[in-house]
């Protein structure tokens, strides 16, 4: 049976062995002890490529969603003993909570027109998701690991970073894909850092940080006058500053400020 890439899905089937089986090696699970599995589910498996690598795992308890139907199929007939944890649905509109009682590990070649969507799923479960290994756009890569100062550095990078670190770990050119993509690709991983709170207001950190990055050629001050209307900005040395400039910690206190 062969499986069509579809263009409205953002399919591009991995077809490097050795690749795939670099991507499944750098989903680690060292703390766990002998005979133990972790759950870990699957996003977008397409035809299979990283399945084969995870089915071989002792160390894992695997499930799989797939949108695309014609993939289901291949699946089923192709790896069998994913049959009963293979769930055609959308990421995106899963309750994740419904299919894990306890925490889970995500890992996927993830279709490029949804891996920013993906990534914000992956914050709203934050405290049940330890580690995601992804391949992605490298520009959605760059973008996620990139430090302050960087013209990569945007919402995703400060909204990621406040609660996880950041690794990238290998490129991946467009000939190990079919059809081969018109961009580079890359894998980065996402690891559950020790921060339980932000220790300020986190859905005005989050309207902060979305309002400065969608106005980065501004300053702090000028850039936020629509989130704060008529009342005076608190005097501070970050409001002279762009977005690209303040780190994490630096749009907590920009937050803790705006509190007052």
């Amino acid at each position: 049976m062969y499986v069509r890439p579809k263009k409205s899905l953002g399919q591009h089937f991995l077809h490097e062995e050795g690749i795939a089986a670099s991507i499944v090696e750098s989903l680690s699970h060292a703390d766990s002890s002998e005979g133990e599995k972790t759950d870990v589910l699957e996003v977008g498996p397409g035809t299979g490529v990283l399945t084969k690598y995870l089915l071989r795992r002792d160390d894992v308890a695997l499930k799989l969603v797939e949108l695309d139907s014609e993939s289901v199929q291949y699946l089923r007939a192709n790896y069998p003993q994913v049959h009963k944890v293979l769930y055609e649905e959308d990421f995106l509109k899963m309750r994740l909570e419904k299919f894990f009682t306890g925490d889970f590990d995500i890992i996927g070649n993830f279709p490029y027109n949804i891996s920013s969507q993906i990534f914000f799923k992956v914050l709203d479960y934050r405290d049940r998701i330890p580690q995601v290994v992804g391949m992605v756009q490298k520009e959605v890569a760059d973008r996620i690991a990139s430090s302050p100062g960087n013209k990569s550095y945007g919402i995703l990078s400060v909204l990621l970073q406040a609660w996880y670190d950041i690794e990238y770990l290998f490129t991946v050119e467009p000939w190990a894909f079919t059809p081969p993509p018109k961009v580079r690709s890359a894998v980065i991983r996402l690891r559950r850092n020790a921060r339980t709170s932000l220790e300020c207001d986190e859905v005005l950190f989050k309207n902060i940080v979305k309002a400065t990055f969608n106005q980065r050629r501004k300053t702090i001050r000028n850039s936020l006058k629509p989130l704060v209307g008529d009342r005076p900005l608190p005097e501070s040395p970050l409001t002279a500053m762009r977005p690209e400039q303040l780190s994490v910690e630096q749009f907590v206190e920009l937050t803790r400020l705006l509190s007052l």
